[in-house]
């Protein structure tokens, strides 16, 4: 098979389009015939060096994952040949999913929802979980509470904003004007313009998701309400000290996605009753790997960039 490798961290050009052995599957796996693979910030803080998650190249990033099952190992029985499937493996190990076949545990997977192309379906999964266990599981976000989410077209954000307003919230959303047709289209009932407007103009909030850090933070936290939360998915640079969340009554928590199959399965009933779906900006092939990473490194990637075989 075709995989993208690299024997040394750095910039994009250290990614290599080499052959590679097939894997098979063990007790528990099924190996996935790949589709589609999502790429997320993470891929280049691994490959550059900034995240040293791997150990020592050689390696392959990658942790999202759409495709078919090519072949279930021992023990398998929830999915067969021909299944259609979308997951996050091995999170924090090697994830192996820039790559034409990717092995993948039964516990890290779920069923493709019909309602999403290959494309986007590959999209959900890390972006996703971001965004469900932040809001879901941390912030434990009500109906009727305002929710500001901080870059809320990007890849976590967009998926953020429809989660919130699924669970009944009045969802705020920063990014730039461009972008605001498609946030409204996605159900943020006020966008807010980063570039022209102050975001504390949208005044008190229940909960902040903050995907920035840094001054961010610290202006976030001190828009919550007594009682409230910040979600911080910024861990190396929240922007705000125990002292501040003490100071102003607020609690702070900090994202670190993990794999999750219920969870997915939660993302899943949601695309089914038409509540989330993704958005695609860009298809490119598996082997313009490192054009993807330049491309994501921008940050003006409008919903989710991903990878075809």
């Amino acid at each position: 098979m075709r995989a993208i490798t690299q024997h040394t961290v750095g910039g994009p050009s250290v990614l290599e389009l080499v052959e590679a052995d097939c894997p098979e599957p063990t007790y528990g796996q099924v190996l996935i015939r790949t589709g589609a693979i999502g790429v997320n910030p993470v891929d280049g803080q691994v490959r550059s060096g900034e995240l040293a998650m791997l150990g020592e190249p050689p390696f392959t990033v990658g942790w999202d994952i759409a495709g078919t099952v090519e072949a279930a190992g021992p023990g398998v029985s929830a999915f067969a040949p021909g299944d259609e499937v979308l997951g996050m493996p091995a999170l924090p190990g090697a994830g192996n999913t820039y790559a034409e076949y990717v092995l993948a545990s039964v516990n890290e997977i779920v069923h493709k929802p019909a309602g999403l192309t290959m494309e986007q379906a590959a999209g959900l999964p890390m972006a996703g979980l971001t965004a469900w266990q932040s809001l879901v599981g941390l912030a434990r976000i009500q109906p009727g509470q305002r929710v500001l989410v901080h870059r809320a077209a990007g890849g976590v954000g967009h998926l953020a904003v429809q989660i919130a307003k699924a669970r009944g919230a009045h969802v705020i959303g920063t990014a730039s004007a461009a972008k605001h047709d498609l946030l409204r289209g996605l159900g943020v009932d006020q966008p807010i313009d980063y570039r022209t407007r102050d975001f504390a103009e949208a005044g008190r909030v229940d909960v902040v998701f903050d995907l920035l850090g840094g001054a961010y933070g610290e202006r976030s936290a001190e828009l919550v309400t007594p009682g409230g939360v910040l979600v911080s998915a910024c861990p190396q640079d929240t922007g705000v000290t125990p002292e501040l969340i003490a100071r102003l009554g607020v609690r702070h928590a900090l994202t670190i996605v993990s794999p999750s199959a219920p969870d997915l399965a939660q993302l899943s009933a949601l695309v089914a009753t038409g509540r989330l779906t993704v958005h695609v900006d860009q298809v490119l092939p598996l082997a313009e790997a490192a054009k993807a990473h330049e491309i994501v490194a921008t940050g003006g990637v409008t919903g989710k960039l991903v990878l075809v075989p």
